[in-house]
């Protein structure tokens, strides 16, 4: 992913904190992460007052997403966006599933205070969305000691749909994933198999489905079976074995 810069922008102090590019493949999911701030005479309110505390995203003049469970949205926008923040806690964060094309924004969030009559737009803090049409290729590391262990890695804007990983071979996989900065996570699929001598010659794929059935995959071709020629796998057997007995199969396939 492109690294873009982080708006934490100070308005007669309204300040809001989103970022101003974030990239998704078509078809999936991405999450706007956004915290905001008002004044202080405005923001330190009751309990009661908090909850009349409106929120809209915004695209130009048109409403795509707000924290009003019974607003009427677009209809290219109706079920395509969920309001995830929490008002109270000044936070503004936004889904917008089954990106398209069109997608691009840019979008701006909107605060509005009916208790004061006050209301603010953040129309300098908008964000785009980079609407990609083909997810880039994932990362794949291989190491082989008695066993060969494969990783591979993306990175994503949407944690509650990761994307989902397929192994060309079986083996146990592990999953596991992380926050690397406010829009940004990253997945990790790791998987630990011994092969056997009738797949050395082919290559281990990592096949990465994004949420809307995109697809990218990288394959170790460099060497053979998962980059590994089959006389080094069986030496590094051989010094795991810790000199036990070494099975007639192994002298017949070097």
């Amino acid at each position: 992913m492109k690294c873009c810069f982080v708006l934490d922008t100070v308005t007669g102090n309204w300040t809001v904190s989103v970022q101003d590019v974030i990239e998704a493949v078509r078809g999936s999911s991405v999450t706007i992460n956004c915290t905001f701030s008002c004044p202080p005479v405005k923001c330190d309110a009751s309990k009661e007052n908090l909850n009349r505390w409106i929120g809209f995203w915004k695209k130009k003049a048109t409403i795509i997403s707000t924290n009003l469970p019974k607003w009427k949205l677009p209809t290219k926008y109706r079920k395509r966006t969920l309001f995830l923040g929490n008002l109270q806690t000044h936070n503004c964060t936004m889904m917008l599933d089954g990106v398209r094309r069109t997608d691009t924004g840019p979008f701006y969030f909107r605060i509005e205070l009916p208790q004061y009559g006050r209301s603010y737009s953040y129309t300098k803090n908008d964000v785009t969305i980079d609407v990609m049409s083909n997810p880039p290729v994932p990362s794949l590391s291989v190491q082989v000691r008695d066993k060969i262990t494969a990783s591979c890695s993306v990175s994503h804007s949407c944690p509650s749909y990761p994307p989902q990983f397929i192994w060309s071979h079986p083996g146990i996989v592990t999953l596991r994933s992380k926050k690397l900065n406010m829009w940004e996570w990253e997945t990790v699929s790791t998987v630990t198999l011994k092969p056997l001598p009738i797949d050395f010659n082919k290559n281990l794929t990592c096949t990465v489905k994004y949420r809307g059935g995109k697809q990218a995959r990288n394959s170790h071709e460099e060497t053979n079976l998962m980059g590994i020629p089959l006389s080094l796998y069986l030496f590094n057997q051989m010094i795991g074995l810790q000199e036990k007995p070494i099975p007639r199969s192994c002298y017949s396939s070097i």
